[in-house]
């Protein structure tokens, strides 16, 4: 009688689950948002991606935005970056080691600390003292959840000088309501931060030799 040691799909989602910082079906959008507010630069977790079964994403929070990095698994086997784990204990003890990660964008990133999928929550609530409806005959139906994407992005634009009148690159981020940039993109500090809920429109500049250039 032969035996095959390979594990059905019931078993490797049984192990996933015992690691604390996998946070099964956990959107892209909630991943950003949930590392962007309570995590720290280096904070990473582990989640399902809509590639597939076997395919997740691990989300890492750089500074102040948040990179995917695709995870794969294979007949009990993690593929990630250029290495491949014989298994999760492996791919685990890898991570633990804050390994060095270097994007297609040039950043580098040091894995430092895992975010884990369940925080103890405060026993803190606020008490209503006005309750009244600012509106009337609205039903149910009306309730249509809303919510706008993170949309973080980063990397250099050429921007103009506001008094000279030179062009110099700077390295940008964008996190939803905020355009930062900085003189390059290893410095922590920006030069300034844009509120963009106080922007009321964006505009081509033709008048520039540029390519999509606005102001």
């Amino acid at each position: 009688m032969s035996v095959s040691s390979t594990r059905s799909s019931g078993e490797e989602m049984d192990e996933l689950e015992s690691v604390s910082w996998y946070h099964y079906d956990l959107s892209r959008h909630a991943a950003e948002a949930l590392l962007l507010s309570n995590g720290v630069d280096g904070n990473f977790l582990l989640r399902n991606s809509n590639k597939g079964p076997d395919c997740f994403a691990l989300s890492v929070r750089a500074k102040d935005s948040v990179k995917h990095f695709h995870v794969r698994r294979q007949f009990g086997k993690y593929s990630f970056g250029f290495n491949e784990f014989p298994s999760l204990q492996d791919f685990c003890s890898h991570l633990a080691n804050q390994p060095l990660l270097g994007s297609e964008t040039g950043n580098l990133i040091v894995l430092r600390f895992p975010y884990p999928r369940q925080v103890e929550e405060p026993s803190i609530y606020e008490t209503v003292c006005v309750h009244t409806a600012m509106q009337t005959g609205r039903h149910e139906n009306d309730l249509v959840p809303n919510a706008p994407a993170l949309g973080t992005k980063e990397g250099y634009l050429v921007k103009q000088g506001a008094i000279i009148k030179n062009w110099k690159q700077r390295w940008f981020t964008l996190n939803r309501y905020e355009l930062k940039y900085f003189k390059d993109k290893m410095f922590v500090d920006p030069i300034r931060t844009l509120n963009l809920t106080e922007c009321s429109a964006v505009q081509f500049d033709y008048s520039q030799e540029r390519v999509n250039c606005f102001w």
